[in-house]
C-alpha cells in the first residue's frame, strides 16, 4: 500500500530537518528550483540512487545529476577544478549552468553509466540553504519520464503522490529554458546542451 506524500511549505520552521530526516533515511524529496521542481536523494546512498530512477521510470542509460549549496562542496563530489573552471562558476553560478566534470570513483555506479557527472549550483536561496545543510544532492526533475515538467507542488504531487515522500512547497517554479550543458572533461570547455548561458559566454570569461 502506497504511503500518501507529506507536503510541508519550503518556509516552514521544520521544513529543514524534516527533509535532512527524510534524505539521512534513504528516501526521497520533491523541491523548487530556479528553474522547474526536482525530486532528490543523498548523492551517497546507492540505494537510494536507485529510487529515482523506479519513481520515473527512467532509463539507467541516463546519468543523475548532482545539485551543491556551494562551490566549496564540489569536493565532494569531483577533482579539484582548474583555475579555467573556477572562473567558468564564479561567473555563472549559482544559475541555468551545469558542468559535465569527472566523477569521483568514491561515488555510487548508479549516478551516471560514464566516468562523469553533471553538477550545478541552483539560483535559489532556499534550496542552496537547504543543500548546505543535507550536503550535495542526486536530483533531477519531479515528474515522471516523458512527462510535463512540474512548476507547482500540485502538479508534483499529481504525478507522484505515493512514489516520493516529501514535497517541498514553494510556490511556483518559474520554468523556461533547461540548464545549458557544459563539457568541461577536455581541452576546451564545449556545451552540449544549449541553455542560458551561451558558448560565446563562456568563451569571453575563459579568455578574458
Amino acid at each position: 500500500m502506497k504511503i500518501p506524500t507529506e507536503t510541508i511549505p519550503f518556509d516552514h520552521p521544520q521544513a529543514f530537518q524534516r527533509a535532512l530526516d527524510v534524505i539521512n533515511t534513504g528516501g526521497v524529496i520533491a523541491f523548487p528550483t530556479d528553474t522547474v521542481y526536482g525530486i532528490g536523494v543523498s548523492t551517497f546512498q546507492e540505494r537510494a540512487i536507485e529510487k529515482i530512477y523506479g519513481v520515473k521510470g527512467r532509463s539507467h542509460l541516463k546519468a543523475i545529476p548532482i545539485l551543491i549549496g556551494d562551490l566549496e562542496d564540489m569536493d565532494q563530489v569531483t577533482n579539484p577544478l582548474t583555475p579555467t573552471l573556477k572562473k567558468i562558476v564564479r561567473n555563472f553560478w549559482p544559475g541555468a549552468l551545469t558542468l559535465v566534470l569527472p566523477r569521483l570513483p568514491s561515488l555510487p555506479g548508479n549516478l551516471s553509466p560514464s566516468p562523469t557527472i553533471g553538477v550545478r549550483n541552483p539560483d535559489h536561496q532556499l534550496m542552496r540553504e537547504l543543500l548546505r545543510i543535507t550536503g550535495a544532492l542526486a536530483a533531477t526533475s519531479a515528474n515522471l519520464s516523458g512527462e510535463p515538467s512540474a512548476l507547482t507542488a500540485e502538479e508534483v504531487l499529481t504525478q507522484l503522490d505515493g512514489k516520493i515522500d516529501l514535497i517541498l512547497d514553494g510556490g511556483n517554479s518559474p520554468g523556461g529554458f533547461a540548464s545549458t550543458v557544459l563539457d568541461c572533461t577536455g581541452g576546451e570547455p564545449k556545451i552540449l546542451r544549449e541553455g542560458p548561458v551561451t558558448q560565446e559566454e563562456i568563451d569571453r570569461v575563459v579568455n578574458g
